[in-house]
């Protein structure tokens, strides 16, 4: 079990909808479209249903997933696992699957243009000092009428119980209908996981690197390269201190799970219904 990724998974939302999705590991995938995701959002928001949570789940997240029994129970019990990275697909084809790919930053930006005419408000938790206002102030030029009710940067240490009630009391009035946290993995799944029953949004949605891309913080990988599923090598590039341990977790999944699913032959029986095979 690996320890340092182990959460307290919430358990499923109460308005949770049942949907296509295929299973790698046991690990949960959403085969949806985006307009799905997109209008069961909007469902939700409408009814004021709080409790929701989207993971957005690369590699990295499905290693933990894997091997550390709460942070698979964190993905099963989502409303959508939505695939992040070009790891998973291929994974998942050895698993006998072909997933549909909606990235973090992609599902970001489509909430922000999607939710400007229905007046949806957003908070954005996470960051370093000043990343989160910067993200707030281009989206907004970028989407206008987006409407941004409160930023947060936490501080790089060990937040106490009576911050912590603050700053959930901060959120909660400023009623936003989906708080995006950019914080990294674990520590972004360990937020959301113990902040559901205590905010009073209807959506969770952890993203991290979104923010810096959105903020500029870090460069972007350019289209073509996004378009290849290569991001996960650009950032690598431009930051091979911070992302070499996370690669490598990325390049043990991936390798391992491809491999597995070969050799068991699991892409001739595929799990997509039922108790999930492992």
């Amino acid at each position: 079990m690996n320890s340092a990724a182990e959460i307290s998974a919430p358990p499923p939302s109460p308005g949770r909808k049942n949907h296509p999705a295929a299973f790698i590991r046991g690990l949960p995938i959403s085969c949806v479209s985006r307009d799905y995701i997109l209008s069961e959002i909007g469902r939700t928001i409408e009814a004021r249903e709080t409790g929701h949570f989207v993971v957005v789940t690369n590699p990295e997240i499905m290693y933990h997933g894997v091997n550390a029994p709460g942070m698979g129970d964190y993905i099963r019990n989502s409303d959508f696992s939505v695939c992040d990275g070009v790891g998973v697909i291929l994974a998942g084809l050895a698993w006998g699957h072909r997933v549909p790919r909606f990235t973090g930053p992609n599902l970001q930006l489509a909430c922000s243009e999607f939710g400007v005419s229905r007046g949806w408000r957003h908070f954005y938790y996470g960051g370093k000092p000043g990343v989160a206002d910067e993200m707030a102030r281009r989206l907004k030029e970028k989407y206008p009428g987006l409407e941004v009710c409160g930023t947060y940067s936490p501080p790089f240490v060990e937040i106490s119980p009576e911050e912590d009630a603050r700053i959930v009391d901060m959120i909660n009035a400023a009623e936003p209908d989906i708080v995006w946290v950019g914080l990294s993995v674990p520590g972004k799944e360990r937020w959301v996981a113990s902040h559901l029953g205590r905010l009073n949004a209807p959506w969770i949605i952890g993203v991290g690197a979104a923010f810096d891309y959105h903020s500029g913080a870090v460069p972007w990988a350019p289209a073509p390269v996004r378009a290849l599923g290569m991001e996960w090598l650009f950032r690598l590039i431009v930051e091979p201190r911070a992302r070499a341990k996370r690669t490598w977790w990325h390049l043990v999944y991936v390798v391992e799970t491809f491999f597995k699913g070969l050799v068991t032959a699991r892409f001739l029986n595929p799990s997509r219904t039922g108790a999930p095979l492992r």
